[in-house]
């Protein structure tokens, strides 16, 4: 694994982790699925304009199918996440959805790619899985609504998708490239939903900034780190490494937001620091002495 690209997928990662911190800041009017949707449209525009200005290869063959096919992966992700976290509650909501998501992803590429995940990746993702059911198991209002477990689910598989098809984008893309174009399309094919709820909140200076922070910095910036990364890493070892985000988010609400971590909290960011430490991990091959 190429640790550059390894340290590029978690940075990203832990951009995604200020999303929560971010939204805190928000005005209490804004709607989850409101900030997301504006949170897309923001990263899509700045990402668009990325585009316009870099020099393209006129010789490119786009690869059509397979950018709408992530765009409209990456557009479900945002309200399938936002309404099963506010269905079921943060706690229930975050874990199946972040949770299932390498599981999808190292079950996709087994199924589909013909490739094998293998131990190390296994143990670090059932480590990191288990430190978020730890770290979100003492919120409140945890209930398992059978609407918002699918929805989870489908954010999980949304976010799968999403990686997977992109792995396949930037061979034939660059990486900038392959990340602007699918945010403009996903933010395209949300922009209906701005009609839908109250937007007025962004007039106010803590909405503009917020969904600032969200759309250059947690959304384009981030992705283009993410997608970056996704070159020298497995699609399935990226996406157990996006569990850093929820590490990230604990810790801003900590040092920011002032939250106290109980034990059991503390002993789930122990296991997803574990399981990360354990990704990273490359371990030396021995020797065959020369006969």
């Amino acid at each position: 694994m190429n640790k550059g690209s390894f340290f590029l997928v978690l940075l990203g990662a832990m951009l995604w982790g200020t999303t929560g911190t971010a939204q805190f800041f928000a005005p209490e009017n804004a709607h989850p699925i409101a900030i997301g949707t504006m949170r897309l449209a923001v990263g899509g525009s700045v990402l668009f304009l990325l585009v316009i200005f870099q020099k393209r290869d006129k010789s490119i063959q786009w690869p059509v199918k397979a950018i709408l096919m992530a765009a409209v992966a990456m557009a479900a992700y945002q309200p399938l996440f936002f309404s099963a976290v506010s269905v079921t509650g943060v706690a229930i909501g975050t874990v199946i959805a972040i949770g299932s998501a390498p599981i999808l992803t190292g079950l996709i590429e087994l199924l589909v790619y013909k490739r094998r995940p293998d131990r190390q990746w296994r143990l670090a993702t059932v480590l990191s899985i288990i430190g978020c059911i730890l770290l979100f198991a003492t919120e409140g209002n945890i209930q398992l609504d059978p609407l918002g477990f699918l929805m989870a689910i489908g954010a999980g598989v949304a976010f799968s998708c999403y990686t997977l098809i992109n792995k396949q984008i930037i061979l034939k893309l660059p990486s900038e490239m392959a990340v602007a174009v699918v945010f403009s399309l996903s933010a395209l094919f949300l922009s209906p939903l701005l009609f839908v709820f109250d937007v007025s909140w962004v007039l106010q200076f803590n909405g503009a900034m917020v969904v600032l922070h969200l759309g250059i910095i947690a959304t384009a910036l981030a992705y283009l780190l993410f997608v970056k990364g996704l070159m020298g890493v497995r699609a399935s070892v990226a996406v157990t490494l996006s569990l850093a985000e929820p590490l990230t988010a604990a810790m801003l609400g900590v040092l920011v937001v002032g939250e106290v971590l109980t034990l059991t909290a503390m002993i789930g960011v122990f296991f997803i620091f574990l399981g990360l430490t354990i990704l990273f991990y490359t371990p030396k091959k021995r020797s065959v002495p020369l006969s």
